[in-house]
C-alpha cells in the first residue's frame, strides 16, 4: 500500500519549515496543499517558500496555475493522489504539507465533493455563463438560497446550483494510501503575534505592488486566486474602498479568524496535536509509523 505523511496546523505555525527537516530525516518530497501557493504569481501574499528555502528538497504543486485558472477539491485530489503514487515508486516519502478542511476530507477520507463526472461537465457550463445568469437560474429553483447568497459571487452561485441539480450529501469511497496525519500547534497568542509579524514583512516585502500588476492583468475578486486573504484586502484599496492601515489590519484580523477556523476544523479530526517546537518526539512518532508500515 502506499504512504504518506499529511502535516496540517494553522497558517503561519511552521509547516513548511518543519516537513523540510521531516523530508531530510525519511528521503522524502513535499507536496503542497496550498489552495493559493499553486498559482504563479501570487508570491508574497501566499508567504510561498522559496528555492533557498526548500533547502534541496523537491516540492510539488507549487506555481503550476495561472492566476485566471480555477482549481476544485476533485482536482486537488486527483493531483495530489498522482504525485503520491509517483514518489512512492522513487521509493521515496511523499509528505503533504497544509489544506483546506475540505481538501483534506476529500484526501484523507476518500469523499467525492461532487467534482467528478457529470458534475464536473455541468460545472463548466455554468461558468460560462454570467453572474445574472446564473442568479436568475438559482431564483428559479430555490428562491430563499438565491437571497442568502452575493449575485457577484459566482463560485457560490454554481455551488448552489449544483447542489440543486445533484444533491449535497458527500460520498465516502474510501482511500487505497496509508496516511499518517497530524497537526502542529504553538499558544495562540505566540501564533497571533507571528501572523502580525508577517503580515507587516508582507507588506515591506512589496504586497501591494504584487497585487497590483495582477489588477493589471485584468484579474480581480471575480477570479478564484483574488479571493485569497492577502489579496482580496488589497484589491479594496487598490479600488479606493478601505484605507492602508484598514488595510494591513484587515488582512491581520482575517488570517487569525482563519487560523482560529482551520484549528477547529482539526480538533474535529481527532488527530494527534504536537507543539511545534516538540521535534524530537514528532520525528519519533514518524518514525514507528514508517517503520511498521514498511513490515
Amino acid at each position: 500500500m502506499e504512504k504518506a505523511v499529511f502535516i496540517l496546523g494553522a497558517t503561519g505555525v511552521g509547516k513548511s519549515g518543519f516537513a523540510i527537516k521531516l523530508a531530510k530525516l525519511f528521503n522524502g518530497e513535499i507536496i503542497s496543499a496550498d489552495s493559493v501557493q499553486i498559482y504563479k504569481q501570487l508570491n508574497i501574499g501566499s508567504a510561498k517558500i522559496t528555492t533557498a528555502q526548500m533547502q534541496g528538497i523537491v516540492h510539488h504543486a507549487i506555481d503550476i496555475l495561472s492566476p485566471q485558472q480555477e482549481f476544485s477539491v476533485f482536482e486537488f485530489v486527483e493531483l495530489t493522489k498522482s504525485l503520491i503514487s509517483q514518489i512512492n515508486k522513487k521509493g521515496k516519502l511523499p509528505i503533504i504539507v497544509g489544506g483546506t478542511g475540505l481538501y483534506v476530507k476529500a484526501l484523507v477520507e476518500g469523499y467525492d465533493f461532487g467534482g467528478s463526472g457529470k458534475n464536473a461537465e455541468f460545472r463548466n457550463q455554468l461558468w460560462q455563463k454570467s453572474q445574472d445568469e446564473l442568479y436568475q437560474m438559482l431564483m428559479q429553483q430555490n428562491a430563499q438560497r438565491a437571497s442568502e447568497i452575493d449575485k457577484n459571487d459566482k463560485k457560490k452561485l454554481i455551488r448552489a446550483l449544483e447542489i440543486q441539480k445533484f444533491g449535497a450529501k458527500p460520498q465516502s469511497h474510501g482511500t487505497d494510501i496509508n496516511f499518517l496525519v497530524f497537526a502542529l500547534t504553538m499558544p495562540r497568542e505566540t501564533l497571533y503575534q507571528k501572523i502580525n509579524a508577517r503580515v507587516d514583512e508582507m507588506i515591506k516585502q512589496g504586497l501591494i505592488t504584487e497585487v497590483e500588476g495582477l489588477k493589471k492583468q485584468g484579474l480581480s475578486v471575480e477570479n478564484q486566486s483574488m479571493k485569497a486573504i492577502g489579496y482580496k484586502e488589497v484589491l479594496s484599496y487598490l479600488n479606493g474602498e478601505i484605507n492602508r492601515q484598514e488595510m494591513i489590519d484587515l488582512i491581520k484580523q482575517h488570517t487569525r479568524n482563519y487560523a482560529k477556523r482551520q484549528m477547529t476544523f482539526i480538533r474535529g479530526m481527532k488527530i494527534p496535536l504536537f507543539d511545534v517546537a516538540c521535534e524530537r518526539q514528532i520525528f519519533d512518532y514518524v518514525r514507528s509509523w514508517y517503520d511498521n508500515s514498511a513490515n
